[in-house]
């Protein structure tokens, strides 16, 4: 038989048989174990991230000195090329100091409340009767001037809750903290249909499409507007949440002279004032509000440090999540745990003397919280994209990201064909003992969520890591519950010990993970506007 022909029936058998099997180093995987669970610096890592340098508010002298922590750690590990590396923000660093509410009449009792991000100080302690106002549901130009109109006189002078009491209703099925087994192969089956419609954090189903009605971001900074110009002392916003959980954001212009001082106040304490008002009981307030405005806050920073490579050193395999948080808590499980739990894999890799042939190189991000900011910049300056590519774009090997709290890793997704997927499930197989289910791929360039999607967009391999919820989306997630103590120890030692195998493993493959071909590559979603929470 003529050679051609004989070779491409050899191709032709391949190709049916699909990807050849990995060769795994169990003896590696074996001391990855070992120096993850004796050795472990977790949980030191998290006490600094949190305790010590929480919260991190993008832009914020925190954030920043929890990079530098960050970079100075990671070099006494024995790792090389730490550094802050800058990208600009745009925004004035933003910290609260001081926060103090009380009901000083008809009755007398403390407040519990988070300040609203990029909101002014109180003009020391104010003290005033408090008024309810409730803003037109998704009203229409006229509807909100008119209603403007006859606002406006009366909120001068006055601490003002906007909104009515949100009734929280008492969840009697709560959502179990792990993910079912059988779910889960089912989810990670390669062969099964593709899912449609997964879920997103937060809300419910969204509201009927009302013609004219404006945005309701827009809506919100014309009430704050109104605030300002007609002379009110501070503005309340409900949480809306059970159990004391509060969630408070960010002012959206990131100017302080566009709002009065604003307080998101547990759903507790507004009902109750929200009611004695119902009653025709005046109620007099009290707050105390300091902030500190940091104008060098406008460039923001990613922390940078790597293992270097060797015979394969310009190719890279990043891993990393985002340091950032919101400033209710200390930012444990959004996402201190996440960096703590790449450092973690990747100070076990530095720990047993493994020298990797790629470069692995830890990423802790900025500005995830406002929108990706620090991982978007970062692959543009290093990367491009597909389309346009810069020399580093051919060098990438793949990029690991953790963001989903504290629960066990179950899987992964990698944007890329379904090769890459079976390199990673069958990486990631000698740890189903401690949870790891498989992985999927997947075509989506669409950013948003978490920092990994900033790599898809790009066209390169984004690894995004799914855990079990362990309470994450319903009590820690944003809110000021999201401390040190929501951390599980032994959770958070597994997922270090199975991301850092499967790093090693991508950084001394003969061939870096495969990719979509020219023709096969997805395009690159339309262009949005906005950001995300």
């Amino acid at each position: 038989m003529h050679k051609t022909v004989t070779a491409a029936l050899i191709a032709i058998a391949a190709a049916a048989l699909g990807p050849p099997p990995e060769t795994i180093n169990h003896e590696v995987n074996a001391r990855v174990r070992q120096e993850g669970r004796d050795n472990s610096q977790i949980m030191r890592t998290m006490h600094y991230l949190t305790d010590v340098y929480g919260p991190r508010l993008t832009g914020s002298p925190n954030h920043k000195a929890a990079a530098e922590w960050a970079v100075k750690q990671m070099s006494e590990w024995g790792f090389a090329n730490g550094h802050l590396e800058p990208w600009e923000f745009g925004h004035p660093g933003w910290l609260n100091e001081r926060f103090s509410g009380f009901i000083v009449s008809p009755v007398k009792d403390s407040l519990v409340g988070e300040v609203l991000a990029w909101t002014p100080s109180t003009k020391g302690t104010v003290t005033a009767e408090a008024l309810q106002v409730v803003v037109p549901d998704r009203p229409v130009e006229a509807e909100l001037a008119a209603w403007i109109a006859e606002t406006a006189p009366k909120v001068k002078g006055r601490i003002v809750l906007v909104g009515r009491h949100t009734i929280v209703p008492v969840n009697l099925a709560k959502a179990p903290l792990r993910r079912d087994y059988d779910e889960l192969r089912r989810q990670y089956d390669p062969n099964a249909p593709a899912q449609e419609g997964r879920g997103r954090r937060g809300g419910g189903p969204p509201q009927e499409a009302r013609p004219g009605a404006l945005a309701a971001n827009v809506v919100n900074e014309r009430v704050d507007a109104m605030l300002v110009q007609a002379g009110a002392l501070v503005r309340i916003n409900d949480a809306g949440r059970d159990h004391g959980q509060i969630r408070a954001f960010h002012n959206r212009t990131f100017d302080v002279s566009k709002v009065v001082p604003t307080v998101v106040l547990r759903n507790e304490d507004y009902g109750r004032i929200s009611r004695l008002l119902a009653g025709n009981m005046p109620v007099t307030l009290e707050f105390t509000i300091v902030n500190a405005i940091y104008p060098e806050g406008t460039t923001s920073y990613n922390a940078i440090a790597e293992i270097p490579g060797t015979d394969k050193k310009d190719e890279i395999v990043m891993l990393g999540g985002h340091l950032d948080s919101w400033h209710s808590a200390t930012g444990a499980t959004d996402n201190g745990i996440g960096c703590a739990v790449m450092m973690e894999a990747a100070r076990i890799i530095k720990a047993l003397g493994i020298q990797p042939r790629r470069t692995i190189r830890v990423a802790l991000w900025g500005g995830e919280e406002q929108g990706l900011l620090g991982s978007k910049a970062y692959v543009k300056e290093h990367f491009g994209t597909f389309e346009n590519p810069k020399p580093e774009f051919d060098k990438f090997a793949g990029y690991f990201n953790v963001d989903s709290g504290t629960g066990r890793i179950r899987g992964a997704s990698v944007f890329g064909p379904p090769e890459a997927a079976s390199i990673l499930r069958q990486t990631l197989a000698p740890f189903e003992d401690l949870g790891m289910v498989g992985a999927l791929a997947t075509e989506s360039r669409r950013s948003g969520g978490t920092d990994s999607t900033s790599f898809n967009e790009a066209g390169l391999p984004g690894i995004g890591l799914s855990q079990d919820p362990i309470e994450y989306g319903s009590y820690t997630w944003h809110t000021n519950l999201d401390t040190y103590e929501r951390i599980i120890e032994d959770d958070v030692k597994k997922s270090a010990i199975t991301v850092a195998a499967a790093v090693y493993h991508l950084a001394m493959r003969d061939d870096m993970l495969p990719r979509f071909s020219k023709d096969k590559m997805p395009k690159p979603p339309a262009a949005r506007t906005g950001t995300s929470q």
